[in-house]
């Protein structure tokens, strides 16, 4: 991270059953974030596929290192000279009725240089909206981070916000990264809110990814893809649709915030 700090770009979606036109979208979205300058860019949870279908995840799960998906990313991230976090995609599990969620990270020159694994699965059920990711994917155990363009980067997928005491275990981070397709009941309520508490407690900035609309399966996704700093302000937010969400992680802000406030060396219990 230099002085003058990393742009960082959020590339929200509204994903299809179409795996060929979601990475068009992708395409597209990227060389947007590139044109306005980020050396960073995140894409959502599940960007190359949303189905009304859980077996779906199946029929495109590739192998580690091999597959459709991960060469976009690839040839992307080198194509733009962007960072690309990869939202999810589905890789091979240990069982055939299974997936991981996986996020994969590669750099400006197309070279893969991390891997997460969702570690927490999503459960829900209200009335008619009934959610279980445990059915079609298996979790992941290992916590990940990764040195970047910005300085240390904590990787997370969505339903892992809900459990500060992962993020407490990424250690000194100027980032964390949250792809996402928060439902749109639990987004209204909780997804702010708990974004802005990561920021603060961990005193880092947050980048936060979204699926964001109606899909044409039905679902409904919350979006409001945002960056927040790491006194809990909002830096940029784009509520619903496609589009790009651009910030800067800025260093002097990084350390005004953790100098005037120093609560991470406060900390009595690790």
């Amino acid at each position: 991270m230099t002085e003058n700090g990393c742009r960082v770009a959020a590339i929200q979606m509204i994903s299809s059953a179409d795996m060929v036109a979601n990475l068009a979208t992708a395409e597209r979205l990227l060389a947007e974030a590139a044109a306005q300058g980020a050396e960073i860019a995140v894409l959502p949870e599940y960007f190359p596929l949303i189905s009304a279908h859980e077996g779906d995840k199946l029929r495109i799960c590739e192998r580690d290192g091999e597959g459709l998906i991960q060469r976009f990313l690839a040839e992307a991230a080198k194509r733009h000279g962007l960072w690309i976090i990869g939202g999810t995609l589905p890789l091979q599990a240990s069982d055939d009725s299974h997936v991981r969620n996986s996020c994969l990270v590669f750099n400006s020159a197309g070279q893969r240089v991390a891997r997460y694994d969702k570690i927490h699965l999503f459960a829900f059920e209200r009335g008619a909206e009934s959610y279980d990711e445990s059915r079609s994917i298996e979790p992941g155990s290992e916590l990940v981070c990764f040195d970047g363009p910005c300085g240390r980067v904590g990787l997370s997928v969505c339903y892992d916000l809900r459990f500060p005491e992962m993020y407490r275990r990424l250690g000194d981070v100027a980032l964390i990264v949250v792809p996402a397709a928060f439902t749109e009941t639990t987004g209204r309520a909780h997804w702010e809110v708990l974004l802005r508490a990561r920021a603060i407690e961990n005193q880092c900035y947050v980048l936060a990814c979204g699926q964001g609309g109606v899909h044409p399966c039905g679902r409904r996704t919350f979006g409001h893809s945002m960056l927040i700093d790491p006194w809990g302000e909002v830096v940029a937010c784009m509520a619903m649709g496609e589009g790009v969400v651009v910030g800067d992680v800025e260093p002097a802000r990084l350390l005004s915030v953790r100098e005037s406030l120093p609560a991470l060396r406060h900390r009595r219990f690790e």
